[in-house]
This record gives C-alpha cells, sequence and structure tokens, in this order.
C-alpha cells in the first residue's frame, strides 16, 4: 500500500516493495510533512543521521555531503548521512538555508528486529531553544494576519516573551518588524497568496517564511489552551489570528510544550519614540555600514549577561516617550555612576550570573537537564547578595530590588537534591545528593558493600594464591574479572574460570565475582531510575515557580543595562542629559560615541542648538569635513537620552521627540527596480509625511541623485515643507543656493563645516585642512575638486576640473543670475529694458570665458510665432 507513495517520496527506481526501515522512514517523513511541509528529516540509524530520496539531494547540495543509494531487491533510493557528533553543525547550516528540520532518535538498543525510532526534535530557525543553537541576542518568531486592519505577534520561545501589535496601515506594519528582526515569519494567506504582496514582503525581509493556520476558530482555541483564555486586549480579528497561529506554530515545534508562555502583552508602536528603519541603519544602531564597523549596540553592551544584551537591545528598539520613565532610568544610571562600590558589587555579582531568562523558560517547560537546574541555583543564590547591595536605593533602583527577592526556597531544594556538579546527562548517575532520597541511600549503600568487596578482593587473593601482581580490573566488555601475569600462570586456582588470553596474561572470573557484578548492576539500575524520578519531580516543582523566575530574570537584565550605561558614562565622560519640557535642545561639547572609540578618543566636539526660534540647521561645507558625524551625532544624542542613558556631551539638555527621520546616504533595491534616487525619494516621502513638530529630522545631501537643477528644486521644497511643520531639522547639503533662504525664513540658521585651503601643501599643489568644527554662517565654497585630489584622481584630471570649474564660475554664476532675476521689478520694466538686460547677460557670458570660451558648443533652437507671442 505505501509504495506508491514511497517511490515518488524516495524518488527510487523499481516498483517493489520497501524495506522495512525505508517504510518506516516514509511514515515518519509523512507525520513531520503534515506538521512541517517543508522539513527534511534526519533519521538515524547506528551512528549515523541518514538522509534519503529528495531528502537526501536537498541534504547533500546543502551540506555537500557524498550522496550514495539505498538498495534492495526490487528498490533503490538516493541516502547521504552525517555522523551523529556531528549533527549540531549540519542544523546550523540547514537553519542557516532556510530549512526545518526533524530529528527521528533511536529509542531501543538494536535487535534482531526494526529498531523502534521517535522524531524527538522539531526544529526551526525562529523556535529552536537549545542554547548551542541560539545566539545571545532575541529569536523571534513572527506572525502577521490582515483582516479588520493589520496585526504583528512576535514569540521568543526560548524566554517565553509574547507580544503584539495592531497597525493602520502596511507601512507601519512593515517598519515596526523590520525593528523585531525575527528570524521566521509565518504569513496568513491573504498575504501569502498575494504574488504582489508576496514579493514585496520577500524582497523586504528576506527570512524563512513558514505556512501555518489562521483559521479564527484554530486561533482562538491554541490561546485557550496556552492563556486559558481569549485575552481581551486581543480585540481585533487579526491581532487573534496571528497571536493564535503563532501559538499553533510554536506548539507544533516544541511538541506540545508551550509552558514558558504566560501571558501576551499588546503594545502600542505609538507609546514609544518611532524609530524607522532607516533611521536604524543610517545610525549604525545595530548594523554597521561597513564590514568592520562597529555599532552604537557594541559601544553601549557592557551587559554582563546575556538576558542583559537583549534588554539593552529592546530599550534602543524602543526608546522612552514618558518624561517620566525616562527620568527614573536616568536617576538609577546616576545612583550608580554616584557609587562606584555599589556598581562595582552589581557588576560583579552579574558576572557570575548566567542566562535566567532562558533558565527559567527551559525549567517552565521541564526540558532543563542537570547542569542547566545546577546553573538556576548559582544565579539564584546571586540574588540576596544583589538585594543586599540594593537595599536603601529609591526609584527604579529600590523596585528592582524588590523584584529581586522571594525565591530562596528554590535554591535550598535545588541544593539539597543535586550534586555540585552534576553530569551533563540525565542517567549518567551521580546526580542527586546523598541524603535526600532514603531509597536512593540505601540502593547505594548496598551497592557500596559489593565495591568494598571488591576492592578488598585483590588483596585477599594475593595473599590466598600467592601472586603478588594479581589484579581486579574492569571493562565493558568482561566486566569484572582476575588478571594474571604469565610466569604466574601455574599458579592459579582451580576455582578460577578463564574467559580472555592477551599476549603475556590472562583473565579469569569465579561464580561469586559474577554474581557480585550482576547485583552491582542491578543496583546501579534501580539507583539511576531513582534518579531519574528523583530529578524529574524537582524539575517539575521548579516549573510551579516559573513566574517569579521570569520577573525575577526581568529585573536582573534591567539592572544589568543601568549599570553598563553606568560604567560606560564614568569611563568615557558621559553627562546627564536634562529632559527640558519645551522643544529645546542644546549640546555643548557632544560627541559621536562610535567615531570617538574607533579614533581612540581624537574626536572634535561640537555644539548644537534648536529651540521654537531656531529649528532648522542648514549646513554646508566640503565632503569629508564631518557634516555627517555632525547630524549623526545630535540624533545619537537623542536616542541616548531617551532610552535612558547620559550622552557624550559636556553639557545637554533634550526633548522627547516622538520620532528621529533620517535620509542619510545612497542605497538602491536593483532587485526591486528602484534606483537610487527612487529610494531616495521613497525615504523622504515617509519622512515628509511623518514628521511633526516634536519630531527630529536627519536629511543630508536631499537631491543628489538627480540633475542639479530638479535636485535644487526638490531640496528646497522640502526644507520649506519642514520650515513649515517646525520639525527639529539639520539638513546638510551642497547646494549653496539654499543658504540664501535663511533671510526669507525665520528660524532657519545657516551653519558651516571650517575647512581651509592652503597651496602650500602637497608640494605646492595645494591641499585642504579640515578642521571638523561647526561654525555660523554659510560655507563658501565646496572643495569638490580638492577632496577629489585627496581621493587620488589623477593629476590632469583635476587640473582639467579646476580649470572647468574657474570657467564655469567666472562665467556662468548662476547664484548672482538667480538673485538680479529675482530682483527685477518686471511691472515697471519697459520691454527695451528687459531687451537691455538679456542683451547684457549674453555679452557677459561671451566675454567672460563662459562655455564657448572652454571649447562648449552653445545651441539654440529659433522661436516658433506663437511661442515669441
Amino acid at each position: 500500500m505505501r509504495a506508491q507513495p514511497a517511490q515518488s517520496v524516495l524518488k527510487g527506481t523499481g516498483s517493489g516493495a520497501l524495506p522495512p526501515m525505508l517504510e518506516q522512514y516514509v511514515r515518519m517523513r509523512d507525520e513531520v510533512a503534515a506538521q512541517l511541509p517543508h522539513a527534511i528529516l534526519l533519521f538515524q540509524v547506528g551512528d549515523f543521521y541518514e538522509t534519503f530520496g529528495e531528502d537526501a539531494e536537498r541534504a547533500s547540495r546543502l551540506l555537500g555531503l557524498v550522496l550514495t543509494h539505498k538498495s534492495s531487491r526490487d528498490f533503490s533510493t538516493p541516502m547521504s548521512g552525517i555522523p551523529l557528533r556531528a549533527l549540531d553543525s549540519h542544523v546550523e547550516r540547514l537553519l542557516a538555508a532556510g530549512l526545518c528540520v526533524a530529528v527521528a532518535d533511536q529509542i531501543e538498543e538494536p535487535g534482531s528486529g526494526l529498531v523502534e525510532r521517535k522524531v524527538t526534535q522539531l526544529l526551526t530557525p525562529g523556535t529552536v531553544t537549545e542554547e548551542r543553537h541560539l545566539s545571545v541576542d532575541e529569536n523571534y518568531l513572527a506572525a502577521v494576519a490582515t483582516g479588520d486592519g493589520y496585526a504583528l505577534a512576535l514569540l521568543d520561545v526560548s524566554t517565553g516573551e509574547f507580544r503584539c501589535a495592531a497597525f493602520h496601515t502596511r507601512a507601519a506594519l512593515y517598519d515596526e518588524l523590520s525593528r523585531w528582526r525575527a528570524r521566521e515569519v509565518l504569513l496568513s494567506p491573504e498575504l501569502a497568496g498575494n504574488a504582489a504582496l508576496l514579493a514585496d514582503f520577500q524582497g523586504r525581509f528576506p527570512v524563512m517564511l513558514s505556512p501555518a493556520n489562521f483559521g479564527e476558530e484554530g486561533c482562538c482555541a491554541e490561546l485557550v489552551a496556552a492563556l486559558g483564555e481569549v485575552p481581551g486586549t486581543l480585540g481585533s480579528s487579526a491581532l487573534r489570528r496571528a497571536c493564535g497561529a503563532v501559538l499553533g506554530y510554536a506548539r507544533v515545534t516544541q511538541q506540545g510544550q508551550l509552558e514558558m508562555v504566560r501571558r501576551v502583552v499588546r503594545f502600542e508602536p505609538g507609546a514609544h519614540m518611532r524609530l524607522p528603519e532607516s533611521a536604524v541603519r543610517a545610525l549604525e544602531v545595530f548594523t554597521p555600514q561597513s564590514p568592520q564597523g562597529v555599532t552604537l549596540m557594541d559601544v553601549l553592551c557592557q551587559t554582563r549577561t546575556a538576558g542583559g544584551r537583549r534588554r539593552l537591545r529592546a530599550w534602543l528598539r524602543s526608546p522612552l516617550l514618558d518624561e517620566l520613565s525616562i527620568r527614573a532610568r536616568l536617576d538609577g544610571v546616576e545612583a550608580l555612576t554616584r557609587a562606584a562600590d555599589l556598581r562595582g558589587g552589581v557588576r560583579s555579582l552579574l558576572y557570575r550570573a548566567h542566562d535566567l531568562e532562558r533558565l527559567a523558560a527551559r525549567v517552565a517547560t521541564r526540558r532543563s537537564g542537570p547542569r542547566e537546574v545546577a546553573a538556576l541555583a548559582r544565579t539564584l543564590e546571586l540574588l540576596p547578595e544583589a538585594t543586599r547591595l540594593l537595599d536603601g536605593q529609591g526609584g527604579l533602583l529600590g523596585t528592582l530590588c524588590a523584584r529581586l527577592g522571594g525565591l530562596p526556597d528554590v535554591v535550598t531544594r535545588i541544593r539539597a537534591a543535586l550534586v555540585d556538579d552534576p553530569p551533563l546527562r540525565l542517567g549518567d548517575g551521580g546526580l542527586i545528593r546523598d541524603g535526600f532520597h532514603a531509597g536512593l541511600d540505601e540502593l547505594r549503600a548496598e551497592a557500596l558493600g559489593h565495591r568494598a568487596w571488591l576492592a578488598e578482593l585483590e588483596s585477599s587473593e594475593r595473599a590466598r594464591t600467592g601472586i603478588g601482581n594479581l589484579k581486579v580490573g574492569y571493562t565493558t566488555v568482561f566486566g569484572y574479572f582476575l588478571e594474571v601475569t604469565g610466569p604466574h600462570l601455574g599458579k592459579v586456582p582451580a576455582d578460577y574460570r578463564q574467559v580472555a588470553t592477551l599476549k603475556d596474561r590472562a583473565r579469569f572470573t569465579r561464580p561469586d565475582l559474577r554474581e557480585r557484578e550482576r547485583e552491582i548492576a542491578r543496583l546501579d539500575t534501580a539507583a539511576g531510575r531513582l534518579e531519574v524520578e528523583a530529578f524529574t519531580e524537582l524539575r517539575d516543582s521548579l516549573a510551579a515557580h516559573a513566574e517569579a523566575l521570569s520577573e525575577a530574570a526581568g529585573a536582573l537584565s534591567e539592572l544589568d543595562v543601568l549599570s553598563a550605561l553606568a560604567e560606560i558614562a564614568v569611563d568615557c565622560s558621559w553627562v546627564r542629559p536634562q529632559t527640558t519640557p519645551d522643544a529645546e535642545l542644546t549640546l555643548t561639547q557632544a560627541r559621536h560615541p562610535v567615531v570617538e572609540q574607533a579614533t581612540g578618543g581624537k574626536f572634535v566636539p561640537n555644539d548644537a542648538r534648536l529651540d521654537g526660534g531656531r529649528f532648522v540647521l542648514l549646513l554646508t561645507g566640503p565632503n569629508m569635513a564631518g557634516k555627517s558625524t555632525y547630524l549623526r551625532t545630535v540624533a545619537i544624542c537623542a536616542l541616548l537620552h531617551q532610552i535612558g542613558s547620559f550622552v557624550p556631551a559636556d553639557q545637554a539638555e533634550l526633548p522627547v521627540y516622538d520620532a528621529i527621520h533620517t535620509r542619510i546616504g545612497a542605497s538602491d533595491d536593483l532587485a526591486g527596480g528602484r534606483s537610487t534616487f527612487m529610494v531616495e525619494m521613497s525615504e523622504l516621502a515617509a519622512i515628509l509625511h511623518g514628521a511633526t513638530h516634536r519630531s527630529l529630522v536627519i536629511l543630508d545631501e536631499v537631491g543628489r541623485g538627480t540633475s542639479t537643477l530638479d535636485g535644487l528644486a526638490i531640496a528646497q521644497a522640502a526644507l520649506e515643507h519642514l520650515h513649515v511643520t517646525r520639525a527639529h531639522t539639520l539638513f546638510a547639503t551642497h547646494y549653496f543656493e539654499l543658504t540664501r533662504l535663511e533671510a526669507e525664513h525665520p528660524g532657519l540658521i545657516n551653519l558651516h563645516v571650517a575647512a581651509e585651503e592652503d597651496a602650500a601643501l602637497n608640494g605646492g599643489v595645494g591641499g585642504l585642512t579640515f578642521y571638523h568644527q561647526v561654525v555660523p554662517g554659510a560655507a563658501r565654497q565646496s572643495y569638490g575638486v580638492e577632496v577629489a585630489r585627496l581621493a587620488g584622481l589623477p593629476a590632469p584630471v583635476t587640473a582639467r576640473a579646476a580649470r572647468l570649474l574657474t570657467a564655469l564660475n567666472t562665467g556662468g554664476d548662476d547664484r548672482t543670475l538667480v538673485r538680479e532675476l529675482a530682483a527685477l521689478d518686471l511691472s515697471r520694466l519697459t520691454p527695451m529694458g528687459a531687451l537691455e538686460v538679456l542683451h547684457r547677460w549674453q555679452r557677459e557670458a561671451a566675454e567672460g570665458g563662459g562655455p564657448r570660451a572652454e571649447g562648449w558648443t552653445v545651441q539654440s533652437e529659433p522661436v516658433q510665432p506663437e511661442e515669441a507671442s
């Protein structure tokens, strides 16, 4: 009955019945495929995990395995395999390639018949829980659903963190999803089934997409099963479907174990600063723009625990909007900066802590092993010390102190049950401490008596036989034996029975020795069963404390972040920012933390001021002078302030911004068919639509992706729009024409980055000195030719460019023309006067060495009569 489907699955040849083992393989593969259609099955056969048919071909390509064939008399199919010891490394590669992996293990010793096997692990990129497959960062599984709006559900199975949010637009959904960087995404059918939407999604999020059940009835059932109810906060169908789908998928991969999920938190994106993906990317918060670059996360991440690192990432993803919460964090950081002993004690304590969040989740699912439970105890033993250090602290530190207490009974029970250094695997023996389990103690005492008899046997037999070098030994093959060397074989007593002959010695046994051996084996087996029972009972009792463990883990992570921020503030001389109630920003001698670290502290600091009367800063100056760094410095200081961190400055006063919008750098979307300019305009459009009077906007070289006049027009229009919006705006540009707007738009201020051309540099060729200092006023020129020379352009090219630039500036000063044209009063200008002005412009262009003087050809087309009229 199975032959035909098996052949299609196994891609075999021949029409005969499958061997029993392949029948078993096909049955398991079908069961796995019903839940995870794209999974690859690794099937244990002795010391290897083998794959067959299509799975074998996929594994061979992805893992570089040799492809062979499994053959019987009537059937042959492709086969490849990996050693048991190499499982983890190969699973990592399969997960990275976007595949699910099912592992089928032998659960009985091989005998004469078919070995029983069972799928023991279902592994997907977004649902792995084993530490060997996880990074220290979050590992989110996401689900996206539509209906009455859009919904996003996020679940980290390794910690039990479960959150969701609703959105009105797909753009807002995508913006939020990009910040959480899920490793695997479930798409509802209305999204996955729409080719255009699916292509757009895959272009934005190159992660593994997996199918799941999004039916509302089934999703509500999943919510009830995991949480006991359908929470009232999930008020929309899209939210219920997204949350239920992510739970259902996780339940399959965890084989029903979802005890780590205890609540779902609905978060409002508007409750935190809006930090679009373009801003996160431009500010290099998590990802550097160069392969060897450093990120803001790298600079800040002086946390001591994995949970602290994840909490810091969460704070950077979602800066605060609530002024009281910002001040509470700043108070905590300041308290730790002022008390060096407290800060040092906390950080020393955290250095000894394990990943309590993930340990708590594994305890909740009853999957923790002996060493994980021991690590849990070692970490919980630190909590009383932490509360002693924090005793008497107020504010946020006092709140964290209260959350860290209440678990002494857990430590006492673990310490009473487990030895100090437990074995790696349950069942290896020597796990439960003496005195914890009376029945186990009795078995061990009896076994110890038999081993004492064995220990005395060697000396008693030497005395009885007169063989001075007789030894009692043990191997897994022969069990216990008596060993006699060749010269003494004539002294062997008659009650010895030989069991092995070696080159220069022989091994013997006796009936009483065999009996003792059997008794020891029986007692060890019984003791092993009791150890497993005792450990399982201990682990089950710990699961009841999962809620308190999770609470303590969260408090420990927050304490870690606060102490890390305090350490950075002290080491790098950062200052506490003052939160201003009005829209006023003042930074004195501010520094870019990443650049400062990269340059070893050799950074030129700058001031910045924005308020109600000075809310648009127009920054000019040459390339490489530091315009982009200045823009980023202000934005990063604003971001740090709203996560509750000190900032790199001598003095800082900052408002609470509702968003940071940036457009910095050039990029394109070749796969999506969008040019650099199109990407730039799309991002600019999002900024102009989203910016408010409470936003911080950072724009660098807007309009440079098209012609000069088009770019200038777009840049000026965007700048004027932001001026009307009254958003705090820093606008860097090479369009010097924009500097005249200072006279026309109150609140717009010209600044430039100081640089100086020195003809004496480079052997008289000339050069450019960058001061990296931002000063009032507009720059006089861009020094583009000098920067090109510094970049290494050939000397003839830069010399020719310099001559062309001189000619263009002499004969065709567009800015002078525009200013004169703007000054003409057309209502009073006679036709003859207009012709005189036009004649003068033509004469100046011809005599001034303009386009004609440099070999350019100026052509004019005849004017049609209707155009002339």
